[in-house]
């Protein structure tokens, strides 16, 4: 019990520590104008730092995230078909499978695929 209450206690003065040092160092400094535009080789930059990008390309990215990770969940569960019983194996599968679809659904009712807008 000595043991757990040290280990304890040793994780909660080493995090604490930390925090309160990274909370020191990123103390931010009086900002110029120098310090705020955007670093081109030395040179004052051409154009705007700040170019308006696609929201429809975000959203194309994060579902192709969603379903790129579904991958590799779902992967490794048919390694586990061997251990588990087949039954909850397979309600796990669907289960999993109807959340993504059912999100999938409705980022299509959204229009979040429709590229005509």
């Amino acid at each position: 019990m000595i043991k757990i209450t040290i280990s304890v206690m040793t994780a909660l003065i080493i995090s604490m520590s930390l925090i309160m040092i990274c909370t020191t160092i990123s103390k931010k400094s009086i900002l110029d104008r120098e310090k705020m535009s955007p670093f081109e080789c030395g040179f004052d930059p051409k154009g705007s730092s700040r170019m308006p990008f696609s929201i429809q390309f975000f959203l194309i990215a994060v579902l192709f995230l969603i379903f790129d990770i579904e991958i590799v969940i779902i992967l490794p569960m048919i390694i586990t078909l061997k251990v588990s019983s087949p039954m909850i194996w397979f309600t796990t599968i669907m289960l999993f499978i109807t959340v993504l679809l059912a999100g999938l659904y409705h980022e299509w009712n959204n229009g979040v695929l429709d590229w005509a807008n």
